[in-house]
């Protein structure tokens, strides 16, 4: 631990812009993208029982995302503390052919989470113009994890997790375990993320609060440890995700006239996963245990789909109204009233994550995470959430994605 000790003005001063720039790209390249959407009618359409808006809603939301998230941090890429001192580190590295000190630089993990973020955006943008199958969906978020791994974020995973449980299997373990860990926080996330994605204003906004949430860890870390080269990573990403929602939310709020898709959702997805993954670093699971917590509302709306999927005996990609925002509006509530109840419960879960993170030693945060998860699924099971409908859904119907629904 460094002896140097920052404030959280010392943190943010040269970072906070980073959410600005994006906020404002995505202010305005949002509606350029909406307006190309309705010239080539890349719309959603209404249907019966997963599209129940009114009228044909413009895609290429998640191309306004991407766009702010891309320039806050192609920002702080080009005027990053350093800059010259890391890309000579990585030429030389390159020059060298010294790979294990390629994969640490910091501006090598920038460009590898850039560029995979990119590609992850791509492959959504082809499910929304062309409706690519889940398989096909699955490989594109096994290639991004390539990427992302290729630049040097979540090779040390597994080393870090079983170090902070005290375990030391064989080092030629680490790297296969931990690309397989990656993958299974990048498939989940993108997948759990996506499945959010079915009210207006939903996804964009409880992503935005996680990233918050995120970005809240990120900053205690940094006053904790003292490593502001390592933090600044994880500071970045949470900004400029949160910066590029806010620009895209006030085109999306219940009545949405464009809808993320799933370049956005997955886009968002993908996001959550890198931060996991990053908050693997500190070689203590309670990090990434908060960092769970803080995603628990899409965990569990994924989990309660799911689990009332198999129990109607249906597959798990099937197309119904499963999820939890789907059965408080189909008992009555507004969308506009769900969208704020999850808004107010992703703030919950994000406060109590970094509260307990803080205040806490590992074994009693997940106490008290156990006993809340088993009371969540209480109330599922009393209030009859649980198990499904005797009608089953069509079965042409594919929840991935699932689409925006407004009143």
């Amino acid at each position: 631990m460094s002896d140097v000790k920052y404030t959280v003005v010392e943190v943010l001063q040269d970072r906070w812009w980073v959410a600005l720039a994006a906020m404002v790209a995505s202010l305005i390249a949002t509606p350029i993208f909406r307006a190309v959407a309705y010239r080539f009618k890349i719309v959603d359409r209404p249907d019966a029982l997963l599209k129940p808006h009114g009228r044909p809603v413009a895609y290429l939301g998640g191309l306004g995302i991407w766009t702010g998230m891309m320039i806050g941090l192609g920002g702080y890429l080009a005027f990053m503390p350093a800059l010259s001192v890391e890309w000579a580190g990585v030429l030389r590295d390159i020059s060298r052919f010294n790979i294990l000190s390629l994969l640490n630089n910091h501006l090598w993990n920038l460009l590898g989470i850039m560029f995979s973020s990119t590609v992850i955006m791509i492959v959504g943008l082809m499910d929304d113009l062309k409706d690519i199958s889940p398989k096909q969906k699955i490989s594109g978020q096994v290639l991004a994890a390539g990427i992302l791994l290729a630049g040097g974020v979540g090779l040390r995973v597994a080393k870090m997790l079983f170090t902070s449980f005290g375990f030391d299997p064989p080092s030629w373990l680490y790297v296969p375990l931990s690309i397989l860990l990656c993958l299974v926080f990048i498939i989940g996330a993108c997948n759990a993320t996506n499945l959010l994605d079915g009210l207006d204003g939903l996804c964009g906004g409880v992503t935005g609060i996680i990233s918050l949430g995120f970005l809240a860890l990120a900053v205690w870390l940094a006053l904790r440890e003292s490593h502001l080269d390592i933090e600044g990573l994880r500071i970045v990403l949470a900004l400029a995700v949160a910066g590029a929602v806010l620009g895209f939310l006030p085109y999306n709020i219940p009545p949405a006239s464009i809808f993320m898709g799933d370049a956005g959702s997955m886009l968002l997805g993908f996001f959550v996963a890198i931060m996991m993954i990053l908050f693997c670093r500190e070689g203590n699971a309670r990090w990434l245990l908060a960092a769970l917590v803080v995603y628990s509302l899409p965990i569990l709306d994924t989990g309660l789909a799911l689990v009332r999927r198999s129990l109607a005996g249906v597959s798990i990609f099937a197309g119904d109204r499963s999820h939890l925002y789907d059965q408080l509006v189909d008992r009555g509530m507004s969308v506009k009233k769900v969208v704020a109840l999850f808004y107010i419960l992703s703030l919950v879960a994000a406060a109590l994550a970094v509260t307990v993170a803080i205040k806490l030693r590992f074994r009693y945060a997940l106490a008290i995470y156990v006993a809340l998860f088993a009371a969540v699924w209480v109330i599922f099971w009393k209030a009859g959430m649980i198990h499904p409908e005797s009608t089953k859904p069509d079965a042409h119907e594919s929840d991935l994605p699932p689409t925006d629904r407004s009143e």
